[in-house]
């Protein structure tokens, strides 16, 4: 750094992650994890089962009508948005990193932060590859759209395998990173990292939800004006979101008329008990057995209209590519026994993940055959 050159506050946010990042790893997991590295392990990520090749964009969205909760001086809030989708073709469209570049160095750090178990070392995240692929020509025809939140310190792109299956049937996809929460996000005016330190008080949960509602909201206004916008059918809008995302999405869904039916994959719902009540959209839930706040997410959806699905067997970070990414790293050496079991459950994921895909494809093919009921009035977006 230049003598000259204060660090920001991005600088000593980022230092601040990586020593506790060290701290968790403690120093005997750490020197194991830099003794892999001169190998590391190449992670896949499964194709998706539908009939249509699956492309992808990327757009960048400046919403200037708010400060970003997390740094105000920033004047505006930025939201980066993946869209998946049904494309014509794929020839000589080359398949997406699931990290730019950039976001895998940071990652590689974060890593064990953000996950506890995951390794400090020896992964080369940036080479784990999407089925998402590039700029490809969309199918035409108007689809159905789905809107993604992630559970709380993940990266859109970590929601990746279920959104292509979900694209592959034929559903138009939009994955949604809120920067300040996810671990990391690459905008055009730069790197952000996670402020999150372990699990967030009540004051920055609620943080948390308020700002993903309106990212998703804001999403929702931009949808129209993106260049995929004529293979959108924004009469069939329908949202889902896991952990923190899943919390969202039910309170975007309670809250915007333009959303038909959401799935909340494990997401708290004790923050507005009064907004939920007499929910009248269509809502599904996941849960797993497994899950360290299970006797929460029991109270806080006592009374809240919806399907529940268990899941046995299986841990909170089972519904994204966790549950493909983790058994590799343990066959690898890289993460133990116990720490799969906390992050995706002891058992092969494969039949959690058959249940999750399966039924979140049905339930929206079900439920957004037509276009959202009329506004319920006192919900509708001011």
């Amino acid at each position: 750094m230049n003598q000259h050159t204060a660090p920001t506050r991005r600088t000593v946010a980022k230092g601040a992650l990586l020593a506790a990042a060290a701290t968790l790893l403690g120093p005997t997991a750490t020197a194991t994890a830099t003794a892999r590295a001169a190998a590391p392990a190449a992670l896949r990520l499964p194709g998706p089962t539908g009939p249509h090749p699956v492309g992808l964009r990327t757009f960048a969205l400046t919403d200037t009508s708010r400060n970003d909760p997390w740094e105000p001086a920033l004047g505006v809030r930025e939201v980066m948005i993946s869209v998946l989708y049904p494309a014509r073709t794929v020839r000589d469209r080359p398949r997406a990193p699931q990290l730019t570049p950039a976001e895998a160095r940071e990652f590689a750090g974060l890593a064990p932060m953000v996950r506890p178990g995951l390794p400090a070392a020896g992964v080369d995240w940036g080479a784990v590859l999407t089925h998402g692929h590039v700029d490809a020509p969309a199918l035409p025809g108007r689809r159905p759209v789905l809107v993604y939140s992630p559970g709380g310190g993940d990266s859109r792109t970590l929601g990746t395998t279920l959104a292509e299956d979900l694209a592959s049937h034929g559903r138009i996809v939009v994955l949604v990173d809120h920067p300040g929460d996810a671990s990391q996000v690459e905008l055009p005016s730069g790197m952000r990292w996670t402020v999150l330190r372990g699990n967030p008080d009540p004051a920055t949960f609620r943080t948390m939800i308020d700002t993903r509602v309106a990212d998703i909201r804001f999403v929702l206004d931009r949808l129209g004006s993106l260049p995929l916008a004529p293979v959108m059918d924004l009469r069939r809008i329908g949202v889902y979101g896991h952990s923190a995302g899943g919390t969202a999405a039910v309170h975007a869904l309670a809250t915007d008329d333009r959303l038909a039916a959401g799935v909340n994959l494990e997401g708290y719902l004790d923050l507005d008990p009064d907004l939920l009540e007499g929910l009248d959209r269509p809502l599904l839930m996941f849960r797993t057995d497994g899950f360290a706040g299970a006797a929460r997410i029991a109270r806080s959806w006592a009374g809240v209209p919806a399907r529940r699905v268990p899941l046995a067997e299986s841990n909170h970070w089972v519904f994204g590519d966790y549950a493909f990414l983790v058994p590799q790293l343990q066959a690898a050496g890289l993460v133990t026994a116990a720490a799969r079991a906390a992050l995706i459950g002891p058992a092969d994921p494969e039949a959690a993940v058959h249940a999750v895909r399966r039924g979140t494809r049905s339930f929206f093919a079900r439920h957004l055959q037509a276009p959202a009921p009329p506004a319920r009035g006192r919900h509708a977006p001011q």
